[in-house]
């Protein structure tokens, strides 16, 4: 049974309906406070505005209203209308005075108005006065008070008064009561506030919508994806998908491509290995019936060495095909600072019986001076590396022949460490030395015919290996044979690599 995942959800496991309201409505909401704190503001400022110049008519009118008498005092006869203005209804208190200052102040304008005496004409004793009068005459002063436990609005104005030479100054004040001109803004203010959670509800709507109906295209992806069969690999159709979202079916198409090519590569894999195998199998079965048929014991113990033999080719021919499946993986083994001279000495003591029951000479160069073993560092795997260079050391002892002789040494380069494997026998084609790295593919004619009975799949382990690890093989002309031409070398090359404590090592310069 598959263990359940410990993985944490993913950020967007949410999906974008969810994230696109997280990340847009708290920016539409404090939009929206913003504008209804502004609003709010505009809305009071209007409210003060209206009911100011409500207060200050009547009081306009009480300024008006006051006249001398034929003894120069002073009278006052508001009119109805003002009587109306001045009158209290329930929610919105009225309040008034009408005040002669006496003495006479020399100018009244910014005056201390609560150092100010006078005589009450008309109105309300005690009503609050503001800290100082306006600078001119006429000119109103609005102020917030506090009289009889009710909160009020008040404006105050004066007024000098002349008559055949006679001098009077006055001062009005009205005032009321903020009851009403409060309940109009918090109306206003819970109506904006309704507003605003309209405006929000509906923003989460549109997106809620506008989401769905964007995905839609999606939709119709997935369904296509899942009415699919398995072996159905057509690339997706980027035409009816949104145009964020074609990178991403452009990558899902590149990836149905790569894993189009693996099957095709599996596939060929498992008929080139049917193939290869088909052919040892059939020659042990005819092999075993000949001896079960035989009546000569000589003649059967021939035939059994015969099926050993043959047995051993198909045990090798299996090891490689593990090998290449294994070298064909993508994911490779860990690394780590390797010393690729000892990889190949070892390789070397690894093969040498094998080069001996050949009768070749299989020698190993060391690259340090004066024979010493100096190592030659690459950040690689020692497991793989190791595979690639026995592979090319089997190769060269299976195709060099009888007599040859073999040489392996490592060194550096400017860039690249290397290690090669030098035979002078009968040589490659250079027009046949690409093609030898494909699998099953043992160089042509020339090297099919009596040296060798590998399958064709040594260089391709060695090259798979290379590869995986950063490097490459390169075959070149080996030494001089004895009919006037060249073995082959096979060089590996990997990325030099140079430990920051390291210094630079000399080593022979591969070609």
């Amino acid at each position: 049974m598959t263990a359940p995942s410990t993985s944490s959800p993913g950020l967007w496991q949410g999906g974008l309906r969810f994230w696109l309201l997280v990340l847009l409505i708290p920016g539409v909401v404090a939009l929206l406070l913003y504008d209804s704190w502004e609003d709010d503001r505009a809305m009071n400022a209007v409210t003060e505005n209206v009911y100011d110049s409500a207060l200050l008519e009547p009081a306009k009118v009480l300024e008006t209203s006051v006249e001398f008498n034929a003894d120069g005092s002073l009278r006052i006869d508001p009119p109805f209308y003002a009587q109306v203005m001045l009158e209290s209804r329930p929610g919105n208190r009225k309040y008034f005075r009408v005040e002669e200052v006496t003495p006479l102040v020399r100018n009244l304008g910014g005056a201390d108005a609560l150092q100010l005496k006078g005589r009450t004409m008309l109105g309300m004793e005690g009503l609050p006065r503001p800290e100082r009068l306006a600078d001119h005459e006429g000119v109103p002063v609005f102020y917030d008070a506090f009289f009889r436990n009710d909160t009020v609005r008040m404006v105050a104005l004066w007024r000098d008064l002349h008559y055949k030479g006679m001098h009077r100054q006055v001062l009005v004040i009205v005032g009321e009561s903020m009851d009403l001109r409060l309940r109009t803004q918090q109306q206003a203010w819970r109506e904006g506030i309704f507003r605003n959670l309209r405006m929000v509800v509906l923003a989460v709507l549109m997106v809620w919508f506008a989401v769905a109906w964007a995905l839609r295209p999606l939709q119709v992806l997935r369904q296509e994806v899942r009415s699919r069969s398995v072996d159905d690999l057509r690339p997706l159709d980027e035409r009816d998908v949104p145009r964020e979202v074609v990178p991403l079916v452009r990558s899902i198409n590149h990836h149905i491509e790569l894993y189009q090519a693996v099957l095709e590569r599996q596939a060929r894999f498992l008929a080139d290995a049917s193939h290869q195998l088909r052919t040892p199998l059939a020659i042990i079965h005819t092999q075993a019936q000949y001896a079960r048929r035989e009546p000569d014991i000589e003649r059967v113990r021939e035939s059994l060495g015969a099926i050993i033999k043959q047995l051993g080719q198909a045990t090798r021919l299996t090891e490689q095909l593990l090998a290449l499946a294994h070298a064909s993986h993508h994911t490779s083994m860990a690394q780590g600072q390797v010393d690729l001279a000892s990889l190949g000495r070892e390789a070397v003591l690894q093969y040498l019986p094998l080069a001996r029951e050949r009768r070749q000479d299989l020698g190993w160069i060391a690259p340090g001076e004066d024979g010493g073993q100096a190592p030659v560092w690459v950040y690689a795997s020692d497991v793989e590396v190791h595979e690639s260079l026995a592979n090319l050391i089997h190769n060269a002892i299976n195709h060099a022949g009888s007599g040859a002789s073999i040489t392996v040494s490592a060194g550096y380069d400017e860039q690249q460490a290397w290690v090669s494997v030098t035979d002078n026998g009968m040589g490659l084609a250079a027009s046949l030395r690409e093609s030898v790295f494909v699998r099953f593919d043992r160089g042509g004619p020339s090297r099919k015919g009596g040296r060798g009975s590998g399958s064709g799949l040594g260089l391709a382990i060695a090259l798979a290996y290379a590869e995986r690890n950063g490097g490459t093989i390169v075959l070149t002309d080996g030494e001089p044979n004895e009919i006037g031409g060249y073995g082959l070398k096979a060089t590996l090359r990997l990325p030099r690599y140079r430990p920051a404590t390291q210094p630079d090592l000399p080593g022979k310069s591969g070609s």
